[in-house]
């Protein structure tokens, strides 16, 4: 029997995403993804971008072309490179809500990794751990960070305040952050403090922190598996299957294991996208517009899997052009 999963809004274990090694262009100057996000991407560059990049060439990275995109995601705007390969760049959901700001991400090769929900939090958490770092601190990053890093953390900050831990402080002075949750999971467990553990873990899954991500709920149910709650923990995964499996920060299959589903989702959404399908829920109501939307939705799944973004492109552009959104499928197709 195949069991349908439509995505919701934006002893197994969890494999990170492995990285993309991508070949990009490199850049000087942050001029021009400011052009590249309102030309291109069709939205408004964040305020502290200029400054973002500055921080990030500063401490070795090397900033990219946003055109060099080639073997990513196509809802990445990259960034900067570091000396692993590893790509930062702006995740552009294709139907944002307005005002919602461009997560930072690291681009792997089944999807993203979140790595704060925008850049002034992004920003803020390089500062902070540069300063708590007293082996290597220095006045470098902050003096980068110009004006953002004025307006955004006060050097020495971390010294003053009663929080010794690092973590402790990123979460309640900068913000949440999926990696530091995750490792405060492990500390938990690591400590032998299950209940810690599977509260933090819950805490991950509340649904106004990380909206349209799947990773909390695929981290949760590694968490409940390691706990010997199966049942629960296959929910939790049939949960996170609901989101875009490009964000679920693993690949599909090791969520799927946990789920107890093999190919059923992938058969199902194989059906989804064929006209037959598409018909059939045309025919049942739902609006052509919607119906092309849902079928990219479910493309950049089928890409996720393997991480094959460039066989499904074309097809991909067509939906959004499809659903009146022209300027999303002339960015998904941009390349330089």
């Amino acid at each position: 029997m195949k069991v349908g999963v439509l995505h919701g809004a934006p002893g197994a274990t969890l494999l990170p995403l492995p990285r993309v090694r991508a070949a990009v262009k490199c850049s000087s100057s942050s001029s021009g993804h400011l052009s590249f996000i309102k030309d291109v991407a069709a939205t408004e560059p964040p305020k502290y971008l200029h400054y973002l990049l500055k921080v990030l060439q500063t401490r070795g990275e090397t900033i990219v072309s946003p055109g060099s995109r080639q073997g990513l995601i196509p809802l990445v705007i990259p960034l900067v490179q570091n000396l692993s390969g590893d790509v930062t760049g702006l995740l552009r959901w294709p139907t944002a809500p307005p005002g919602m700001e461009m997560p930072v991400v690291e681009v792997r090769k089944h999807g993203v990794w979140l790595l704060a929900k925008n850049v002034d939090q992004y920003i803020h958490r390089i500062l902070v751990e540069e300063d708590a770092n007293s082996q290597r601190s220095s006045d470098e990053l902050y003096h980068a960070s110009s004006e953002a890093g004025k307006e955004l953390y006060n050097k020495g900050d971390f010294a003053k305040s009663p929080m010794k831990n690092i973590e402790a402080y990123l979460l309640k002075k900068v913000g949440m952050f999926p990696d530091v949750l995750e490792r405060k999971v492990t500390r938990h467990f690591d400590e032998g403090d299950k209940v810690s553990a599977m509260v933090t873990g819950e805490f991950y899954t509340k649904k106004d922190l990380f909206p349209g991500f799947g990773r909390p709920f695929a981290f949760y149910a590694e968490i409940l598996l390691r706990v010997g709650r199966a049942s629960e923990a296959k929910d939790a995964a049939r949960v996170a299957l609901k989101s875009p499996w490009w964000t679920l920060g693993c690949g599909y299959e090791e969520v799927a294991q946990i789920a107890q589903w093999e190919d059923e989702q992938i058969e199902y959404i194989k059906e989804k996208v064929s006209e037959e399908g598409k018909q059939e829920d045309i025919k049942k109501g739902k609006a052509p517009a919607q119906v092309s939307l849902d079928e990219a939705a479910f493309l950049l799944d089928l890409a996720s899997v393997e991480g094959t973004w460039s066989d499904y492109l074309e097809r991909i552009a067509e939906c959004y052009k499809e659903a009146g959104l022209d300027e999303i499928a002339r960015f998904i197709l941009y390349r330089d």
